[in-house]
């Protein structure tokens, strides 16, 4: 089934995924899908992410990040913010803070997909997509 939210479609897999305590999961591949799945890893959240597969069916396969022996999930919470029926914009001053800094909120820029705290740092608001922690 398509998804016309794919950004919904890839937090819902990401939250269903660890929940179940997979490994890995695949989204489909688009140019957003991989610009969060890059700040996910950068922040620690998960291991890594590949492309596989051929265009136009190509997916992308993150493997998930566990804790612990009886692996605790690294992403306790995935929260989608702006929707496709309201989109939840920030100016570079209200920027949101998730769980006082200790979750990461991942915005649509003008500069590309980062975290609230890199944005605030580049003095740059946009789309607030999800929360993550």
């Amino acid at each position: 089934m398509a998804s016309n939210d794919t950004i919904s479609d890839m937090l819902t897999r990401i939250r269903n995924a660890s929940l179940a305590r997979h490994q890995e999961t695949q989204v489909p591949s688009t140019r957003m899908t991989r610009s969060i799945a890059k700040v996910l890893r950068d922040e620690g959240f998960i291991v890594d992410f590949t492309d596989v597969g051929d265009m136009p069916k190509r997916q992308l396969l993150i493997s998930l990040k566990y804790k612990g022996k009886n692996r605790q999930p690294i992403i306790r919470k995935l929260r989608r913010i702006s929707k496709p029926g309201l989109r939840v914009y920030s100016g570079r001053r209200d920027l949101p803070r998730v769980l006082g800094g200790v979750g990461v909120a991942i915005i649509s820029t003008s500069q590309g997909i980062m975290t609230d705290r890199e944005a605030r740092r580049q003095g740059v608001g946009g789309e607030v997509l999800c929360y993550v922690w």
